[in-house]
């Protein structure tokens, strides 16, 4: 079955199965740290009054079946434990039914979690991860050569991840068709890292380069990984590399991580084998007859459900993020088909004064990731998530997106909740709890090179007015 079969690609699914065991770590130890504070059962959206709406067909998971904190933690935890086994290849060597169901475990898993995370849970890189996830089942132990299928289909990942997100920025906001999107999105992305103020003040002439170049890397790029070897190889590098600048920029979850572990299978091994001390297998074995028809089918289905994201990305109407099916596979994918031009925050403040007044001392709450002290250098976060900071960033450009869960937070505030101050960097009532809360909006620019030699601050911030949720 040599059509079938991929032996040249066994290095690249190595590398492949590792890197995305390492997100799943990530991604389950976001979920073991924040999820009691965000939708445990006394947390800012709760999953039993979730569960109370949603039918087992709208959301599978497992806490369909139960809920608890306790039952959560556990399952968060086997998929840190199970996801560092993968990591260290305890895999590799099982038997091909066994290796299947070995990356069925941390698959199932996760999407029991995304199903029940609600806005928490809504960002791309969740549904990415499960339908990758989901594919990666099927790649198959070390001594089976992968299934070209399989490789093909997380080449379409990779294409309609790229793709749309190209499409979405052409169809959408103005400054990416005249080049000057990046003037404003390094200082007003959802969370800027430490090199996020260098990148704001680059010359304009390469701010254009970096738009330009994104549509290269969007729009053309990824129709060359249907092409034969080395162009395959050669559009596998260049997405790579511009995802790595991304890395660099600014802080974006794992979905940047995410991304480049796709393109992985994509490099074929030659390439690989130049890189690592590892020689590829040899000599591999022809596949049972039961996994080529499992493989077949998956293929077949996957093309079935490719029909409403292809649809999606001929529409003049087209969205981001949506998957359209419950097991999230075979999504649409894209982002920033509109850039914000001004960066505003919500700062959250509180107080010890029953009845404040003119001379009440307000004091700020410090997120982790969120720009708040101006004298803050913005952190390296990703691939980590925070999943709190990133809804804020939404509520400030629109109070519609604090809804449910902001005037839940402030009332946890005022009771120094202990799992929602564990999201926090500084509280500052850590002996009693205030007796008011507010939260007011802020605009924030990163300061130019004289005002940063001169005060230190990476910010600059003008008090807007007080902020409420719509």
């Amino acid at each position: 079955m040599e059509w079938f079969s991929a032996e040249g690609y066994w290095l690249s699914r190595l590398v492949f199965q590792r890197a995305l065991a390492v997100v799943y770590l990530v991604a389950f130890l976001a979920a073991v740290r924040q999820f009691r504070a965000l939708i445990g059962e006394r947390g800012l959206t709760p999953v039993p009054r979730y569960l109370d709406r949603v039918s087992f067909r709208q959301a599978p998971s497992l806490f369909q079946l139960h809920y608890s904190d306790r039952f959560f933690a556990t399952v968060s935890w086997l998929g840190v434990a199970w996801s560092a086994g993968l990591l260290l290849g305890l895999a590799d060597d099982l038997p091909l039914w066994a290796n299947l169901l070995a990356w069925a475990v941390p698959w199932a898993l996760y999407l029991s979690i995304v199903q029940v995370g609600q806005v928490w849970y809504g960002f791309g890189w969740e549904s990415l991860l499960c339908e990758v996830g989901f594919l990666a089942v099927f790649l198959g132990p070390a001594d089976v050569a992968p299934p070209l299928p399989v490789l093909v289909a997380l080449w379409w990942v990779l294409f309609r991840l790229e793709f749309g997100a190209g499409l979405i920025k052409l169809r959408g906001d103005r400054c990416w068709r005249d080049l000057t999107c990046l003037y404003y999105h390094h200082e007003t992305q959802p969370m800027p890292n430490p090199l996020s103020w260098w990148f704001h003040r680059l010359p304009r002439w390469m701010h254009r380069g970096e738009a330009a170049a994104n549509h290269v890397t969007q729009l053309v790029v990824p129709f060359l990984l249907f092409a034969p070897q080395p162009v395959r190889s050669v559009a596998a590098v260049v997405i790579i590399v511009t995802q790595s600048w991304l890395v660099l920029s600014g802080n974006f979850a794992w979905l940047n991580v995410l991304t480049m572990v796709v393109a992985t299978t994509a490099a074929g091994g030659a390439l690989w084998g130049a890189l690592l001390p590892v020689e590829a297998a040899a000599g591999l074995g022809d596949p049972p007859g039961w996994y080529a028809v499992v493989v077949i089918g998956l293929a077949v289905v996957l093309a079935v459900l490719s029909y409403w994201p292809v649809r999606n990305l001929v529409s003049s109407r087209q969205v981001m993020n949506t998957s359209f099916n419950p097991l999230l596979l075979v999504n649409t994918y894209g982002a920033f088909g509109s850039v914000t031009r001004l960066r505003h925050e919500v700062v959250v403040e509180g107080t010890a004064d029953a009845v404040p007044g003119p001379d009440t001392v307000w004091r700020e709450y410090e997120f982790r990731g969120k720009p708040g002290d101006v004298r803050r250098r913005p952190p390296q976060v990703a691939p980590y998530h925070l999943r709190l900071d990133w809804l804020l960033w939404f509520a400030a450009i629109s109070p519609g997106y604090a809804q449910p869960w902001f005037p839940a937070l402030l009332a946890k505030l005022r009771q120094n909740d202990p799992a929602v101050l564990a999201l926090l960097r500084h509280n500052p009532f850590p002996d009693a709890p205030p007796a008011q809360v507010r939260a007011r909006l802020y605009r924030y620019r990163f300061t130019d090179r004289a005002e940063r030699r001169a005060t230190g601050a990476w910010w600059d911030r003008t008090l807007v007015g007080d902020y409420r949720a719509g």
